[in-house]
């Protein structure tokens, strides 16, 4: 695994690669982050919206945050991967319908710790895309996005952040999409990188292709900037999410590692 230290072009998005670094070099411990919040978007490719002017805000994640640039979805089409990212398995779920599934969940796996976890859902978002609806094992977890803390420090340990179909990029533009994620999420991405605390954006699919890579990245205090070639998926984050609070692997999360060589030695 590398990281590759880029400067964005703001004009045409494209990558200028500076002083390769063996990932080996980087620390390998997992920091527990005061706060984590996930947020999901809507079926784009990695290059859709890494390589886009369309993108800005990305684009400034992007510059302050660890870029993945060998991150999958698993499946087609939206439900499943929302699965695989909660519960660390799919269920053999392919299709968007309805599902009631007996199963571990991250939201569980956090209350039974003494931790906390909270879904907040924009008005309009399909219950395909709030995974914990589907699960016996994390009922009464959703809020309204309009009760998203002003004053993060009131987060709890681990939240999901679910846009409605307008704003995820599934049925408004690229643009639209990163507005959005700059209206909502821009003050906690400012505050997560002074405050013990982490921001993850990723996708759920890409556009339907077979190779299904999609854009993920990470900020925070304990994150060093830079483009990484270590390969990941939703079970991959899943894992580390669980990791980084001292909790057991669940699904098929058990078969990735914790992503490491992207946080700084304290």
């Amino acid at each position: 695994m590398r990281v590759v230290a880029v400067f964005a072009f703001a004009a045409a998005s494209s990558f200028l690669c500076l002083t390769p670094a063996s990932g080996d070099a980087l620390p390998q411990t997992l920091p527990m982050p005061s706060h984590t919040v996930v947020v999901v978007m809507e079926n784009h490719s990695f290059p859709q919206i890494i390589d886009t002017p369309e993108a800005s805000f990305f684009q400034h994640l992007a510059q302050h945050g660890a870029v993945f640039i060998q991150s999958f979805a698993v499946a087609h089409p939206s439900q499943p991967n929302y699965f695989a990212l909660f519960s660390g398995s799919t269920h053999d779920v392919t299709d968007n319908g309805i599902h009631a599934i007996d199963a571990p969940t991250l939201a569980g796996a956090l209350r039974r710790s003494g931790k906390t976890f909270v879904g907040y859902v924009e008005n309009g978002s399909p219950r395909k895309h709030n995974p914990w609806e589907s699960f016996r094992d994390s009922q009464g977890v959703e809020r309204g996005l309009d009760e998203f803390p002003r004053d993060f420090a009131e987060l709890p340990s681990v939240s999901f952040v679910i846009p409605n179909q307008e704003n995820d990029m599934h049925d408004g533009s690229v643009g639209q999409g990163d507005a959005w994620l700059r209206q909502k999420l821009g003050r906690y991405a400012d505050w997560c990188v002074d405050h013990n605390s982490l921001l993850i954006v990723t996708f759920d699919e890409d556009d339907g292709g077979a190779q299904n890579r999609i854009a993920t990245i990470f900020v925070g205090e304990n994150v060093v900037p830079g483009y990484y070639d270590l390969q990941i998926n939703h079970y991959g984050v899943l894992r580390t999410i669980l990791a980084m609070y001292g909790l057991e692997p669940l699904g098929q999360s058990a078969l990735e590692k914790p992503i490491t060589g992207i946080w700084r030695v304290k």
